[in-house]
């Protein structure tokens, strides 16, 4: 006859498999995945201890300094580890851009309680009209905070380099005429800088979205701190 602790055993070891599926099944839907990394500058070979392993070194935008809305001259720089969501727009556009400055400040005021963390920045692409007063009637209008949110003017050449070199809008936008740089996406850097995404912002989809990968972003790990036993 069977004992007790045999059935038991028995029992337990048909049951296992079942339940390691479930509970595989389980965490595998809610496992989180991180805004991926999309251009890197070159993949660097290292040698450590007689092995040799590869490391992608990520486009990161560049420094620059230009204006904004309040008439202060700023520096990407000054935004160091931040997250960073950006646009690029001209006051006097009738289509689009009321609407992403909507939009814009729809997360602006969502992640107000986080302002030390989150970062938004609108390039103007028309600078020759789009004076400082004029960015700040605008920014008034809207009810944009300069201390969360720059609206940004200064050389052309700049921001047009800036929006085509280091964002990459003609990649994010197929459509876009580089000639003048009037794209309805956003884009998102994370705390070094690095694109790790671009969302219509036109459409309620992506920009919940990219409200989701804020917050994955703002609980990312920072690589920069030393690592625990077993690399946690």
């Amino acid at each position: 006859m069977m004992s007790k602790k045999s059935f038991i055993a028995i029992t337990v070891a048909a049951l296992l498999p079942i339940t390691c599926y479930f509970l595989l099944k389980y965490y595998g839907n809610r496992a989180v995945v991180m805004p991926r990394r999309y251009f890197y500058d070159t993949v660097v070979t290292k040698n450590d201890y007689g092995r040799s392993t590869t490391d992608t070194i990520w486009h990161q935008v560049r420094n620059f300094t230009l204006t904004n809305q309040l008439g202060k001259k700023v520096e990407l720089n000054d935004l160091h580890g931040k997250i960073i969501v950006a646009d690029f727009f001209f006051t006097s556009c009738p289509d689009i851009c009321p609407i992403l400055t909507k939009n814009m400040k729809k997360l602006q005021d969502a992640f107000n309680k986080t302002d030390t963390i989150v970062r938004f920045v609108s390039f103007t692409i028309d600078p020759k009209r789009d004076s400082v007063p004029r960015l700040k009637a605008y920014a008034d209008k809207h009810g944009i905070d300069p201390d969360t949110w720059w609206l940004l003017t200064g050389n052309r050449d700049e921001i047009y380099d800036i929006a085509k070199n280091e964002f990459k809008a003609s990649i994010a936008d197929s459509n876009l005429d580089t000639s003048f740089i009037h794209t309805q996406y956003f884009f998102m850097l994370d705390k070094d800088r690095v694109l790790r995404g671009w969302y219509d912002g036109l459409d309620s989809v992506n920009l919940n979205h990219l409200a989701d990968d804020i917050v994955l972003l703002m609980l990312e790990r920072d690589k920069t701190k030393k690592r625990g036993l077993f690399g946690r």
